[in-house]
């Protein structure tokens, strides 16, 4: 049975992924912080699907954890990985301590690229394999500092399945927009302000992001609402979408 490896999996679209992954017949391995919320859920899956579920207790922003996650990708074959794992800052870039940006900048970037490097290398070698970084709608337009994470994030991503195509191997960015998770409460965001059609569901967005990366898609943006915001940030002055993008980033709750 094939193996895939999920970050950020305890909660939210990581969840969804394992889930769905769980569904289609494949072991896990679940990565996140905290390991009794990943226990919870393994037993869940394997309870519910019949497969085995492997606990991997990670902080991905400290290297000797991140190596240990690296590793595994050498001690056995895994088939899918899906880069999940981020947070967002509940402050704009110069009220937040510049050892918190870094620490997003890690996390969002400098893991993607560990890991996607770790684990396309036995794929390559294999022949088959795929992944997917879990970017953002937020990475085409103007909007801080996670903007330009997720950026990169699309981009690295959609380069390198094109390259890679011809070896097996698909990688895919997936770029949703706001989603029911922990992820905006977290950064005390004030959902009512964002309209309720704007929402989307994290396990049918998962299936639509799955049925993406089976037709071979280097990009997956769910619903015609979200490719609508994509295609008009390519042609819409930047100064515009910048002023635009700011929706959401006011309704921050004041403490």
């Amino acid at each position: 049975m094939a193996t895939a490896l999920v970050t950020g999996a305890s909660v939210g679209i990581g969840r969804a992924f394992a889930e769905k992954l769980a569904r289609e017949g494949y072991d896990l391995v679940l990565v996140a912080r905290d390991e009794a919320r990943l226990k919870e859920v393994a037993t869940e899956l394997t309870r519910l699907h019949g497969v085995a579920c492997e606990v991997l207790p990670a902080d991905l922003t400290e290297p000797e954890q991140l190596a240990v996650v690296e590793e595994r990708f050498r001690t056995g074959p895994i088939e899918v990985l899906v880069n999940n794992a981020g947070f967002g800052q509940k402050k704009p870039f110069w009220a937040n301590p510049v050892e918190q940006e870094e620490k997003q900048l890690d996390l969002l970037v400098r893991v993607v690229l560990r890991l996607t490097h770790a684990a396309v290398l036995p794929m390559i070698e294999r022949g088959s394999g795929a992944v997917v970084n879990v970017s953002s709608i937020a990475g085409f337009v103007p909007r801080g500092t996670y903007s330009a994470h997720k950026s990169w994030v699309t981009n690295f991503s959609s380069g390198l399945a094109v390259e890679l195509h011809a070896k097996g191997v698909a990688v895919m960015a997936l770029c949703p927009g706001f989603v029911h998770t922990e992820f905006h409460t977290r950064m005390d965001l004030d959902k009512t302000i964002i309209p309720s059609f704007m929402w989307l569901d994290a396990t049918e967005m998962v299936d639509a992001a799955w049925a993406d990366l089976m037709r071979g898609k280097p990009i997956s943006i769910p619903t015609w609402r979200y490719k609508a915001i994509s295609f008009a940030a390519r042609y819409i002055p930047r100064t515009l979408i910048a002023r635009v993008s700011t929706i959401g980033l006011d309704g921050r709750r004041r403490a």
